[in-house]
């Protein structure tokens, strides 16, 4: 039977969030998924750095940015 319970992870064992209808002492299989806890003082942002490394040409973006400066898209104020 397959059966996906929450857990906490206490003192190097897995105590069970619900009832679980388990004999005492039966083996079981663990396929667990949590969240990292943050480390103190880890910059998420500065981790992330570098990821869009080789995915854009910035040269590229940077000239185009400036390319749509110039593109006059009001019309003129008549005052």
């Amino acid at each position: 039977m397959i059966r996906t319970i929450k857990a906490r992870f206490i003192d190097g064992g897995f105590m069970p969030l619900e009832k679980v209808e388990i004999l005492e002492g039966e083996e079981v299989s663990l396929t667990f998924e949590f969240e990292p806890v943050k480390e103190e003082g880890e910059d998420l942002f500065l981790k992330a750095a570098g990821g869009w490394e080789k995915t854009i040409d910035t040269d590229e973006l940077i000239r185009d940015i400036y390319a749509d400066r110039q593109i006059l898209s009001r019309s003129e104020v008549r005052l």
